[in-house]
């Protein structure tokens, strides 16, 4: 599924102007779902590095350049790793934000592997959202799918506002705190970070920091948006199955045939949503289990600096921010996990509301049965062999990350 290309800042802007579009019509709809557009916006600030992506030459040389810079500072964190061994609130700083950059090359190793396969995803999902549907059930869905992306489109504005806050901030915190020279704590050679010794290095520094830093927290920003958004457009087409079988009966009106013929399109629809369920958890395993030690250990190590560094309250807020940042990003995932569950089940239920014993064939009646069996069994957002993303899990991950807490502040203390 392709369109012309539009201008990279056009690409980047227009799904926010779709969703005023569609929130200020109540009878308009996206041209598109929020996967399709923000994986147009990742491909707007050079960084979706498909196969189609990579054979483009200028995005081949911005990758390049942008993957050194990001190299560059991982090899700095780590230099300055090694300075603030000794001192925990600083180790504990260090470590938070290499963690973070370490996860930023892992989900670009992902995209590099995987990206014709997120391509197929996306179109996949595009194609179910163009589907007409007919019958009585035509205008709920339409509006089921008009608040399922303003919902979404909601959700990305308000991370990507928070992700640019934090940058800001961070970018701002060598002005008001005495410790910091620099937005993270660096090293160089020959102490080139050091603004007495090296003014100008030290500001060439300061602005690489500063920009690598947003482009990649906004890049990562996106990324995670399309993923979520993902699940997010399959559990909208499980509620627009569930809506259609509930009309079922009122559309066919005891036309056996039509019965048949809508009873065997809908099977073959739900099916393609198992096969693309399972295919996306496929495509996802390595990048969910990354997502959740990176999470767990994010979680835990700011638990334990916000503790150690309670006699300074300004870095003591700092790791509350980026301890906010992992739990929001996890609930996120966890909420959306659960939201999926519950709507593969609710099949179930709609196919078992369809089903009238009265109507219909004996193989019409085999066919209803294998369905509800079928749609019993829940779909699940999971990473073999980690449970699945849901807040159960949730909490029990909060739960393990407490008692961890707990055993290092014995050790502090």
């Amino acid at each position: 599924m392709t369109e012309p290309r539009k201008g990279k800042w056009h690409r980047l802007w227009i799904p926010f102007f779709e969703g005023w579009a569609v929130l200020k019509d109540p009878s308009a709809r996206s041209q598109h779902i929020v996967a399709y557009w923000t994986r147009d916006q990742i491909r707007a600030i050079g960084l979706y590095t498909s196969t189609e992506e990579r054979r483009l030459s200028n995005n081949v040389v911005w990758q390049s350049y942008i993957l050194i810079q990001l190299a560059i500072s991982i090899a700095s964190l780590f230099y300055g790793i090694v300075e603030s061994i000794g001192d925990i609130v600083n180790l504990g700083r260090d470590l938070v934000f290499t963690i973070t950059c370490l996860f930023i090359c892992f989900r670009l190793a992902f995209f590099a592997q995987y990206g014709d396969d997120v391509d197929m995803v996306v179109n996949a999902l595009e194609d179910f959202h163009l589907r007409t549907i007919k019958g009585p059930g035509s205008k709920e869905v339409q509006s089921t799918k008009r608040l399922h992306f303003l919902l979404f489109m909601a959700l990305l504005v308000t991370w990507l506002t928070f992700l640019i806050l934090f940058v800001f901030i961070k970018i701002s915190t060598p002005f008001w705190m005495e410790s910091q020279i620099l937005p993270f704590h660096v090293a160089w050679p020959f102490h080139l970070h050091d603004p007495t010794k090296h003014p100008i290095a030290h500001a060439i520094i300061f602005v690489s920091q500063s920009t690598t830093m947003l482009y990649f927290l906004i890049w990562l920003g996106l990324v995670e948006n399309m993923g979520v958004s993902i699940f997010f457009e399959l559990t909208s087409s499980l509620r627009v199955l569930s809506i259609e079988l509930r009309n079922l009966t009122a559309f066919c009106q005891g036309d056996e045939n039509l019965l048949t013929t809508e009873l065997h399109r809908l099977t073959k629809f739900h099916q393609q949503i198992i096969l693309l369920s399972e295919h996306c958890n496929d495509i996802f395993n390595k990048a969910f289990i990354m997502q959740m030690l990176v999470n767990f250990v994010l979680v835990s190590l700011s638990l334990f600096e916000v503790l150690a560094a309670r006699k300074d309250p300004q870095v003591a807020v700092e790791y509350l921010v980026v301890m906010l940042m992992t739990l929001g990003h996890l609930s996120f995932w966890s909420k959306f996990g659960d939201m999926f569950s519950e709507e593969s089940e609710q099949v179930a239920f709609a196919a078992y509301e369809a089903y009238d014993p009265t109507v219909g064939s004996k193989r019409i009646h085999r066919h209803f049965i294998f369905f509800i069996q079928r749609a019993q069994q829940p779909l699940a957002m999971s990473a073999s062999p980690f449970p699945p993303f849901n807040l159960e899990n949730y909490m029990f991950i909060l739960k393990q990350c407490y008692s961890i807490l707990t055993v290092l502040t014995n050790t502090l203390d």
